[in-house]
Order: C-alpha cells, then sequence, then structure tokens
C-alpha cells in the first residue's frame, strides 16, 4: 500500500505490544521500520527501465527477509536510541513494524514476491485499494491516541478494526466476483481467467477484467445493499508470437515483452490506436476502459533497445465525472 499506511500499520503492531514506558517510543520504531521494505523502490537502472518495475514489492516484502529488513531498521535506529532503549527491544519493535509490509502489500492488486525465494509468484488477492482512506485513518487516528495516551489498547484496537474492514472488502470482492461469473454465464463466455479489483480509495465500485476466447471483457461492479453493474469494454489479448512472427525471440525487444507479460501476469493488449504502446489491462482510470494506466513502448525498428516505460494516467473531467457516477450508483454514458 502506500508508505504512509505502511508506516502506521507498523506502528500499530509495535505499539499493540509495548510495554507502558516503551509506548512512544516503540510507536516510532514500528513507524520507521514500517517504510524500510519500500526502501527496494531505489533499485533502478537508466538503461533499463523494467528493472524498477520488476524489483519494487520484491525480495524486500518476502516474510523471510523480515529478519534481515528488522535488522536494517535497528542498525538505522540503534545511534539514535541505544541510550533510551535496550537492544533487544529495540530490535523486537523493529522487527513488529517491518513484519507486515509484505502482508499488506500482498492484500492490494499490485501484490507482491511474499514467498520470495521459495516462489517467484507475486502474490496479490486483490482484497483492498493501494491508497484506502478508511483502513489508513483507522490506523491513524488508533497509533495517534495511542501515543498520546501511553497505552497499547487502542494499537490492538485499531488492528482489530483494520482487520475487520479487510474481511468486509473480502466479502465486498466475492460478492463483485458473483456479479461477474453470472454475468458471463448470460453472454455464454467460458472464463479462462479474471481479476475483480478495487477502485481507488474504496470497497464498493470494483473493476473486473476476464479473458475468454483471446479476448479481455472490463466491467464493473457497484457492490452496495444492491449490486449494479456496468458493461464495459474489451480488448484482444496481446500475443508476441501472432503480432509479431517475425520478431528474434532473443532480441531484448522480445525479452522485454516477455519480462512485461510476467509483472502483467499476461493481461497484456496493445494500446487503442497505438500499437507500439503494450499496456497492462488490469488498470486504468476509468474502471469500464481498455485504455491502460501503465506500459511499455516498443522500438519495432530497433530490436536492440530496450522498451521505454510509462504512465497513461487520464485525469480528465468525464473519466473522474465517470467514476463518481459509477461510484453513487448513477447512470453513465456506455
Amino acid at each position: 500500500m502506500d508508505i504512509v499506511t505502511q508506516s502506521v500499520l507498523g506502528a500499530a503492531l509495535a505499539q499493540s505490544v509495548a510495554k507502558k514506558e516503551h509506548v512512544r517510543l516503540a510507536t516510532l520504531i514500528g513507524l520507521v521500520a514500517g517504510v524500510i521494505s519500500d526502501a527496494d523502490i531505489l533499485i533502478r537502472s537508466a538503461s533499463d527501465p523494467l528493472l524498477s518495475l520488476e524489483f519494487h514489492r520484491h525480495f524486500t516484502h518476502s516474510i523471510f527477509f523480515i529478519p534481515v529488513g528488522a535488522a536494517i531498521a535497528f542498525l538505522l535506529l540503534w545511534p539514535f536510541l541505544r541510550h533510551k532503549l535496550p537492544a533487544t527491544y529495540l530490535y523486537f519493535y523493529c522487527f513488529l513494524g517491518y513484519s507486515l509490509s509484505g502482508f499488506i502489500d500482498a492484500c492490494t492488486s499490485y501484490g507482491t514476491y511474499l514467498l520470495w525465494p521459495l516462489s517467484n509468484t507475486r502474490i496479490s488477492w486483490h482484497i483492498i485499494s493501494i491508497v484506502d482512506p478508511v483502513f489508513t485513518i483507522t490506523l491513524i487516528a488508533a497509533v495517534i491516541i495511542g501515543y498520546k495516551k501511553r497505552s497499547s489498547i487502542f494499537g490492538r484496537i485499531g488492528l482489530v478494526l483494520a482487520g475487520v474492514y479487510l474481511l468486509f472488502a473480502f466479502a465486498q470482492m466475492n460478492r463483485a466476483e458473483q456479479a461477474i461469473l453470472d454475468l458471463a454465464e448470460q453472454r455464454g463466455h467460458t472464463i479462462e481467467k479474471i481479476i475483480v479489483k478495487p477502485t481507488m480509495g474504496n470497497t464498493l465500485l470494483w473493476r473486473s477484467v476476464y479473458l475468454s476466447d483471446d479476448i479481455f471483457y472490463v466491467d464493473a461492479v457497484r457492490a452496495g445493499l444492491s449490486k449494479r453493474i456496468y458493461q464495459g469494454d474489451s480488448i484482444r489479448q496481446f500475443n508476441m508470437t501472432q503480432t509479431f512472427p517475425a520478431l528474434d525471440t532473443n532480441s531484448a525487444l522480445a525479452e522485454d515483452i516477455q519480462r512485461f507479460e510476467t509483472f502483467s501476469d499476461n493481461y497484456v493488449s496493445q494500446y487503442p490506436g497505438r500499437p507500439e504502446i503494450l499496456g497492462d489491462v488490469r488498470y486504468s482510470m476509468n474502471p469500464i476502459g481498455i485504455t491502460p494506466l501503465w506500459g511499455i513502448e516498443m522500438n519495432l525498428n530497433d530490436t536492440s533497445q530496450h522498451v521505454k516505460f510509462d504512465n497513461y494516467r487520464d485525469a480528465s473531467k468525464a473519466v473522474k465525472q465517470q467514476f463518481i457516477n459509477m461510484l453513487f450508483n448513477r447512470a453513465i454514458n456506455e
């Protein structure tokens, strides 16, 4: 999730078990340790734009890296806290602050390598948006109150409420997915793969992408007291062999395409109207749109070049209004 949520989640867990005299220090330690895992964003290469994409939320988010990540946080904080806290307690609070970073990122649709090096699968449970104000504000409020009152009970309350919210989001995801399964059956489609994920900042409106006969179908579900489906666009799945039959599979371009397909779990299509761009169809500013949020630009005239990675955020008034209309259960121009 976002860096603020990572921080306060670490702070809440460290605070929740801290001794009364350690509550404030434990909160601050957890706050710092909670963001250490995102240091992998510094792994990048000017000549290979996909490197940062591959390593963001990678090994630093693995459950097996937690002791190492906690040690890094310990080494950073020890010079400042060595006279205020015994080393065993400092490491313990660092461990707690770091420990949930991978878990909470696995709850998002972006996912993380939670079981690396035993598994190179990016685990994504699609329960919660990368930014969710309700989840984050709940934790912030609990941590602040606990810090002011020097009490660990509020950290525990915040974690329980956050856990309940995740369970609610999981139930919402299942409701939205069932609506899409019913829709696909009505269309006469056999689903080969499907992803149902929350739209930005809420657990009410869900984006769905499923594959049937090499076509991605994009829809949205508003999972309120009653469910409402907004039917969207469709686009053909990209197939490198069919689209570029003469492309050397050992070229830099072919290898980059395969890396992007792996990252995107093969939810890849060509950008509408721009065949030199491949997009990750899982993400779009428009919940029912096929214009990708990000993708790679290929130089088809020089296959020895690495691709360019870019964002394609359409924050136009029309897109924002359509999102708001769906969120508030209004009709749209489909």
